[in-house]
This record gives structure tokens, sequence and C-alpha cells, in this order.
């Protein structure tokens, strides 16, 4: 059963935490840890999509100020990388397989257009550029769904074997009055506050970047629509 400072009662949550057995550290480590790792990956996505943001206003300012999809490939591969332009760039280099010279000369009008088969392949190619993208922002937010479910548990497990020390304590005392339970349900309980303080900003965290990545593969799909468009109005497709 918990031990007292001094054989003092422990008056705050800190006392708790140093008076409690062993195996509630042990719990309450884990969920430090749980924690720690939480808030990185938190902080880090935060950066990750201010990011994102930036790259995407300076991607669309450069191709709104391109008439032409050759003008706007030189200038938005002069920029920093960003899943804007490698969905650009993997898109008219594949197009450049399929009709090599075609882009650089299509004011010439003289080119075949693409096969159905080809057009088919050239979207099946930028929805797949769209899923990685999507799949390489969204790493490591899985690790914040599984912090916030694993979080309550781990409260529960600590809760759990704290007030079975506490029980087993009374029972080889002989005292089971309030002033001798009390302390033992006291100390099972910080686990469980400590594992919902883990678990609640992640599963906040979790929701957000979800959305967020579920939002960023919608604009990507877009652009990569849009993109098919202006190559069928310039004819090259």
């Amino acid at each position: 059963m918990m031990l007292q400072v001094g054989g003092a009662v422990p008056t705050s949550a800190w006392e708790l935490v140093l008076t409690s057995s062993a195996e509630t550290k042990v719990v309450l480590v884990v969920i430090a840890v749980f924690s720690i790792v939480s808030w990185f990956i938190i902080a880090l996505k935060w950066w990750q999509f201010r990011r994102l943001n930036r790259q995407a206003n300076r991607f669309f300012e450069r191709m709104e100020d391109s008439t032409r999809l050759d003008q706007a490939y030189q200038a938005v591969m002069k920029q920093p990388p960003s899943p804007y332009n490698r969905l650009f760039r993997e898109a008219i280099n594949f197009y450049n397989e399929l009709r090599p010279g075609v882009l650089q000369n299509a004011t010439a009008g003289t080119h075949e257009m693409l096969s159905p088969t080809q057009l088919e392949a050239f979207k099946m190619v930028l929805g797949k550029e769209v899923a990685a993208e999507r799949d390489l922002l969204g790493h490591y937010i899985p690790w914040l769904a599984t912090i916030g479910s694993v979080g309550p548990l781990l409260g529960l497990l600590g809760t759990v074997l704290g007030v079975m020390d506490a029980f087993i304590g009374i029972a080889s005392k002989g005292s089971g009055n309030i002033g001798a339970v009390a302390p033992g349900v006291a100390e099972a309980l910080v686990t469980t506050v400590a594992g919902l303080a883990a678990a609640i900003p992640a599963v906040i965290a979790y929701n957000l970047y979800v959305n967020r990545v579920r939002l960023f593969a919608g604009e990507l799909e877009g652009f990569a629509n849009e993109l098919v468009g202006t190559m069928a109005r310039e004819g090259l497709l």
C-alpha cells in the first residue's frame, strides 16, 4: 500500500506520485513517454501543415503568372520541392514519355492526341501521385489515435493495480476506515488522470489532422483534374 512521506498523509498529486507503488510509477512513466511522443507529433504536423500552406500559395501564384504549361513548368520547378510541384513534374514527365517534344512545340498544333488508353494511364499516374502525397503527409498521424486509445487504458490499468495494492494493505492491517482507504484510492486515481491528460490532446489533434489531410488530398485531386483540363484546352490531350 502507499507509503507516507515522513509519516504524513500526502496533500498534493505530486506527493501521491512520489509515494506511489513501483507498479504505479511504471505505468506513469509509460504514460509520460506516450504523452511526449504525442506532443512531438502534434508539433511536427502543425509545422508541416503550416509549411504546406506557404508552399501552396507560392506554387499557385507562379501558376497564375504563367500563360502556358511549359512556362509554368519552368517557373514552378525553381521552387523548393512540394507536393504540388512534384505532382506537376510527374505529370509533365509522364506526358513527355508518351509524346516526346510535343509540350515544347505545342504551338505547332501538328501532334497526335493521346489515345484513350494513354489518357487513362496519364490519369492513373496522377492518382497514384496524389495518393502517395496524401500518405506521406499522413505519416505518424495514426500514432495519435493509438495514444488516444491506449492512454486511458493504461490509466485504468494503473488504477486497478493501485486499488488492489490499497485493499491488500488494508487487509493486512485490519483497518477499513475512510482514513485508511482514501490515500490508496487517491494514489490509484493518479494514473487515470495521467492517462486522460495524455489521451485528450492526442484525440483532438488526430481528428483535426485527419481532416486537414482529407482537405489536402481533395485540393491535390482538384489540381490534378484542373491540370488535365488545361492540357486538353491547349490541345495536348
